[in-house]
């Protein structure tokens, strides 16, 4: 099993790369400022159950099949990309300047919200590549089952991530309700979370070899 030392190292180097702004961070960030709080918070664990599919992807050694091989990479690269900009477009031409509220959110049923974040993060390439990448660096096969010791790994990562997520969506949120009370941000609210999708969509199309997790 991961020794002690190991799993410190791992939680620094976690850590680090956590506490940089990325692409899932953006996607929860605009999610709870364009529908408040609570849909951030549920994109958050939406993202976060897709990270646990990454998991059982790379403990089943998946993760290297998908990347070395450049139709399932691209595959899920563009589906990843093709979401995210019919998220985009979805926002910006939505006509109901109440549709980015807290009180449309309410009406909309979180459990779509919440899919929404799974399949934005299970479709990301940079986390196919970050898992292939970064855990496989403090794995000891002679320490036990390798598997085991890519889901004990996974699982920490997952919790240092569903941290930063609910501080994201947090923030986020508490400016999202700022700018609510205000008469014209909603309708620049729906602007910028839809730019926002729109250029993660673009990064994601443009996604290739990289250690960032999110």
């Amino acid at each position: 099993m991961v020794s002690v030392h190991t799993l410190a190292v791992f939680l620094v180097a976690s850590a680090v790369l956590i506490v940089v702004p990325g692409p899932n961070h953006v996607y929860i960030a605009a999610r709870s400022l364009a529908e408040g709080r609570r849909a951030g918070v549920a994109s958050a664990f939406g993202v976060e159950t897709g990270t646990l599919v990454h998991i059982a992807v790379a403990a089943a050694g998946l993760s290297y099949l998908v990347a070395t091989s450049a139709l399932a990479f691209n595959f899920v690269k563009y589906a990843g990309a093709a979401y995210l900009v019919y998220l985009g477009i979805r926002t910006l031409l939505s006509r109901d300047p109440e549709q980015a509220t807290v009180g449309r959110s309410r009406q909309r049923s979180l459990r779509r919200v919440y899919a929404e974040g799974v399949v934005v993060n299970v479709f990301n390439p940079k986390v196919i590549l970050f898992f292939l990448a970064f855990l496989p660096q403090f794995v000891d096969p002679a320490a036990g089952s390798v598997p085991a010791q890519i889901v004990l790994l996974g699982v920490v990562l997952l919790l240092l991530g569903l941290a930063s997520d609910l501080l994201y969506a947090a923030a986020a949120g508490s400016l999202g309700e700022w700018m609510r009370v205000r008469p014209r941000f909603p309708r620049y609210q729906r602007y910028a979370s839809g730019a926002l999708y729109l250029g993660l969509g673009a990064a994601t199309a443009l996604a290739g070899p990289g250690h960032r997790r999110s």
